[in-house]
């Protein structure tokens, strides 16, 4: 073999062991046909916050999630913790870990440089959101230079770090901002004909809407999988308040039994167990690909429903 043969199958064999490398764990569970199992971080913003979430992370290590999400505040407010706190679930707690990532107050420039960041931390995996106006704002100004849109940010992604899983939000009860269900399904379909892997919802209490929404994304041409998200109401006033923001509704059932324990202090909380693994069961058997959980850096409901769900048969790894 001649000098120039030799140097291009060395060329072509380093190029195939980078691509190997550089697989995202994700990726390849997402191809996977058993359940995933994620939950959701927001970096601390004191060292006693600090301490409670990288306890929380090692508590929940014994349940293996498939990744972590880890919040990115708006306008980049909380850049610098949330690649900090990145590093630290990746390194001191081995998890995956899936930094957001949000169009707010960025120039493409300062965009592509964060990729890069997050890149050269060996972070494979990226949630795409067009992201809130920050505090005290009602409406979304994208930055003269910036995006306006989260399927540009994934387009911009995809760009930039080729190789990346990507992530992106759905809303099976419609954005705030979307003038209709069909509207927001046409803008979902854009962020993962822009190069988007999966979906993760907002949180939702009715496993009917997930099930019609799922039903409407495929019938728009949207293949990819979608990850359920729950959360565990502590109480009636949480329950309402996190409803307020997403535009999420409240079943009937759900809030008279809230309604009830709102009498006895400490009752909701296992009721809002209850309600979780309620549907955490349904959708599991009803062929959802996973469970992502907004579990506000606290174990004990994450902790419970796993618990239940081994005892059901589920995540016996």
């Amino acid at each position: 073999m001649s000098k120039n043969g030799r140097e291009f199958y060395r060329s072509f064999y380093l190029s195939y062991i980078d691509t190997i490398m550089s697989i995202s764990p994700l990726k390849e569970r997402l191809e996977s046909p058993s359940a995933l199992f994620s939950i959701e971080f927001f970096p601390p913003k004191s060292d006693a916050a600090a301490t409670q979430l990288l306890s929380v992370a090692k508590e929940l290590t014994a349940y293996v999630p498939d990744f972590a999400s880890i919040t990115y505040g708006a306008g980049g407010s909380s850049r610098t913790r949330t690649l900090k706190y990145a590093h630290k679930l990746k390194e001191n707690c081995g998890y995956t870990v899936l930094p957001h990532l949000t169009c707010v107050g960025h120039s493409i420039k300062e965009l592509e440089e964060i990729i890069e960041e997050f890149r050269e931390a060996g972070l494979s995996q990226i949630m795409a959101l067009r992201g809130d106006p920050p505090s005290g704002e009602t409406d979304f100004k994208p930055h003269p230079n910036g995006l306006s849109h989260a399927n540009e940010l994934v387009q911009l992604i995809r760009k930039v770090y080729p190789e990346c899983t990507i992530g992106v939000a759905g809303y099976p009860e419609t954005h705030a901002e979307a003038p209709s269900a069909e509207v927001d399904l046409l803008h979902l379909k854009r962020k993962v004909d822009n190069g988007a892997d999966f979906i993760t919802t907002q949180l939702f209490f009715d496993n009917a809407v997930y099930f019609d929404f799922v039903k409407r994304a495929r019938q728009a041409g949207i293949t990819v999988p979608i990850i359920p998200g729950l959360m565990c109401a502590k109480s009636l006033k949480q329950a309402k308040r996190f409803c307020k923001m997403g535009g999420t509704s409240l079943p009937a059932e759900f809030e008279a039994r809230l309604l009830a324990a709102s009498e006895n202090s400490g009752a909701s909380k296992p009721i809002g167990i209850d309600w979780m693994y309620a549907q955490a069961l349904e959708l599991l058997e009803r062929g959802a690909p996973g469970l992502h959980l907004y579990i506000l850096n606290q174990a004990g409901p994450a902790v419970a429903l796993m618990k239940k769900l081994h005892a059901a048969g589920f995540y016996q790894r």
